[in-house]
């Protein structure tokens, strides 16, 4: 057995979730479970180069996790033929461009999303990598989290029978920097930074509802800004200029032609009471689930209790208690570490990988589309993308 190396170009990894998510707990984990193993017995190790502005984050990121290169010349990066593949976890505004020199380059790309701030962009950029013959791919992270792993088994036995209705819960409160420290990064709060609620999570339930519940067909949605001013880093109070919370309901085809209504709430401005940071209700004829990151619980039809409505009378009935957890059936590894294994062995070999950079595109039309739906305060029909 052999272990042939894999160079790749990492830019954007002194930021949060460049860092912990895809240096840290991706490719240096890779590395030190001895690589990515292969269908032939043999295995790919993942040589990086971090690329950056700030060459003290770059060297010190370096030299705590063992790895011998690191540039702020993203020129030169793109210009040694070793390294075949670019990585990019920057800001969403600058990725098309970046893509685009990579592209030229000749390197093989995978990205955060969104992978644009403009539908345009994004199908430009997708067209771009699919005529050059060379592999994309976005990261679509939360396809691989253990509870929504789960609630795609439940939906793959057939537990759910006719599938009716999702209902998605997400969010927090995220400080507004007076009495308590930010805990997000104020940009995210600027639209013209590229912040926003529905530029940054519509393009991943696009993914989550198109694999897991069904197609989207038409979205409506309402944005919010519910806290007008906020503190940034250094204590200075600025007016938020983006969304902060959306509203939305969503009509998908599900995946065996039945329509399936989905509901979205999102906001930085709710405080918690549910299981998780973000939840999935999923009710169907037979069943019902939720789903949160890690766990997920079950009512099956013949299970469900028989609940009195008496506005007079105390509710006697547990409602959490009366559902079953879905056990760990496996060991479940970081969800960014398993779709980065996924696009090493489909650069290598050639293995078959759906979530490509027209997926991505998919996320960002939805966003455009959610946008559009607020501001004329109407439905609007999701066309079918094609490069």
């Amino acid at each position: 057995m052999t272990t042939q190396t894999l160079g790749i170009i990492m830019h954007g990894v002194t930021g949060r979730m460049g860092m912990n998510q895809h240096l840290i707990r991706s490719i240096v984990a890779i590395r030190e479970q001895g690589g990515v193993l292969l269908s032939d017995g043999n295995r790919v190790m993942p040589e990086p180069i971090l690329v950056g502005r700030n060459a003290e984050k770059l060297e010190a990121l370096a030299r705590k996790y063992g790895i011998a290169r690191w540039t702020t010349d993203l020129e030169a990066a793109l210009a040694n033929k070793e390294d075949t593949v670019f990585f990019d976890a920057g800001s969403t505004q600058m990725r098309p461009g970046l893509l685009s020199r990579a592209i030229d380059a000749g390197k093989h790309v995978y990205c955060e999303k969104p992978i644009s701030t403009s539908l345009d962009e994004a199908m430009k950029i997708a067209r771009k990598a699919q005529a050059s013959g060379l592999k994309h791919g976005v990261v679509q992270d939360k396809l691989f989290l253990p509870g929504l792993r789960k609630l795609d088994m439940l939906r793959r036995s057939g537990f759910f029978g006719r599938m009716l209705s999702v209902r998605l819960e997400f969010g927090y409160w995220v400080f507004e920097g007076d009495l308590q420290p930010i805990q997000r990064p104020s940009w995210n709060y600027r639209a013209e930074d590229g912040g926003g609620m529905i530029l940054d999570m519509m393009c991943h339930w696009r993914y989550v509802l198109d694999n897991l519940f069904g197609e989207v067909k038409s979205i409506s949605c309402l944005g919010a800004t519910h806290v007008p001013e906020r503190r940034d880093e250094a204590g200075k109070p600025y007016q938020v200029t983006a969304d902060d919370a959306a509203y939305a309901t969503a009509e998908l085809v599900g995946h065996g032609g039945e329509p399936v209504i989905a509901q979205m709430n999102m906001s930085w401005a709710t405080r918690v009471r549910r299981d998780d940071l973000v939840t999935f209700h999923v009710d169907g004829t037979h069943g019902s689930a939720v789903a949160g990151l890690q766990d997920c619980r079950i009512q099956s039809r013949m299970a469900t209790p028989r609940p009195i409505w008496n506005p007079d009378v105390k509710q006697g009935m547990n409602f959490f208690d009366q559902w079953q957890e879905v056990p760990d059936t496996e060991t479940y590894d970081n969800g960014f570490k398993i779709q980065w294994e996924h696009f090493i062995r489909y650069v290598v070999e050639g293995t078959p990988y759906r979530w490509t950079l027209l997926e991505g595109a998919k996320g960002v039309q939805l966003v455009e589309l959610a946008l559009q739906s607020w501001h004329e305060r109407r439905w609007i029909d999701v066309p079918t993308l094609t490069l």
